[in-house]
């Protein structure tokens, strides 16, 4: 089954960026869109940020100006760069990929970002 591999996360201070990847492999088709999700301890989990393979890109409010999400087709990669981090942005952030209507049922291991004050 396809896999999702996140990479990237890390301890920053606030203000400081980070660029988060992930690879999906295992997939012969390219995915219709590929996303980034977020949980923070005791928090439901949240989708950040989407791009669909056009390049049409959309975010929460609480990230916009700050997180630009990208996506390399022909790698099947989808990056998440995070600047002006904030710790409210503290979380473990998971990839996910969409095929047709439905995004994967399913995760990889994630990437921890811990933003200090």
């Amino acid at each position: 089954q396809v896999q999702l591999v996140e990479s990237g996360g890390g301890l920053v201070q606030a203000g400081g960026s980070l660029r988060l990847s992930c690879a999906v492999s295992r997939s012969i088709f390219s995915p219709n869109a590929m996303g980034w999700y977020r949980q923070a301890p005791g928090k439901q989990r949240e989708l950040v940020a989407t791009v669909a393979s056009g390049g049409i890109t959309n975010y929460v409010d609480s990230v916009k100006g700050r997180f630009t999400i990208s996506r390399d087709n022909a790698k099947n990669t989808v990056y998440l760069q995070m600047n002006s981090l904030k710790p409210e942005d503290t979380a473990i952030y998971y990839c996910n990929a969409k095929y047709g209507s439905s995004w994967l049922g399913y995760w990889g291991q994630g990437t921890q970002v811990t933003v200090s004050s």
